[in-house]
C-alpha cells in the first residue's frame, strides 16, 4: 500500500509536535484530492466527514480531525523531491513483470502545461516529461523541464535514475539526433 512508502518521508516537525503522523495526513490529503478537493478547507473536511472510518480503517488513536491549518502547516514542509522518490518507488513496485515474454513498453513524452506561459514576467510555458508504463498504464515518474534547456537531458536523466531495464522505449523524433546516438 502506498501508506508504507509514505512513511519513508522525513517529518520536518519537532517530536514534541507530532499529534498526527505526516504519512496519514498525505495519504488523506490524497484521498481528499481523489475526492475533488481543491484548499487545505477541503482536504479538513473530507477527513471530518469521514473521520470515524479513517480513524478504524487506519487504526488511528487521533481524538478529533486535524483542523485545516494543521493540515497545511504538516503539507508546506514536505520536500517535494522526496515525496516524488516516494511515488517513484510506489509505481515502480505496481509493475508487472511476470509475464516477461510479451513485450513491455515505456513511453515518454513532454507536454506544455495550457496557461503556464506568463507575458508579464516574460516566463516560458512550463514543460512535463512523463514516464508511463503502457502495460500496467501507471505514471512512473515525472519531472519539469528547465526553462533553458528542452526534453532530451530529461530524458536520460530520467532513464538513469529510475534504472528500469529490459523496456522497449518510446520516445519522440527528436532524440534522433546523431549526437545522441554516440
Amino acid at each position: 500500500m502506498i501508506s508504507t512508502f509514505l512513511a519513508d518521508l522525513q517529518d520536518h516537525r519537532r517530536a514534541q509536535g507530532q499529534r498526527y503522523k505526516l504519512e496519514h495526513i498525505i495519504l488523506f490529503s490524497i484521498m481528499a484530492f481523489l475526492s475533488n478537493a481543491k484548499s487545505y478547507r477541503d482536504i479538513s473536511s473530507f477527513i471530518k466527514t469521514r473521520f470515524e472510518v479513517l480513524k478504524g480503517h487506519f487504526g488511528l488513536t487521533w481524538t478529533r480531525p486535524p483542523g485545516y491549518t494543521t493540515i497545511r502547516n504538516i503539507i508546506i514542509g514536505v520536500d517535494s523531491d522526496e515525496l516524488e522518490a516516494c511515488f517513484r518507488a510506489y509505481t515502480q513496485s505496481l509493475i508487472d513483470r511476470k509475464n516477461a515474454s510479451s513485450i513491455a513498453t515505456i513511453a515518454l513524452e513532454g507536454k506544455v502545461l495550457r496557461g503556464s506561459y506568463d507575458h508579464f514576467q516574460d516566463r516560458r510555458a512550463t514543460q512535463i516529461l512523463s514516464m508511463f508504463s503502457t502495460e500496467d498504464k501507471l505514471i512512473l515518474a515525472h519531472e519539469v523541464i528547465d526553462e533553458k534547456t528542452n526534453e532530451i537531458p530529461m530524458v536520460q536523466k530520467l532513464l538513469e535514475e529510475t534504472g528500469l531495464e529490459g523496456y522497449y522505449y518510446t520516445i519522440d523524433a527528436l532524440h534522433c539526433q546523431k549526437k545522441l546516438l554516440k
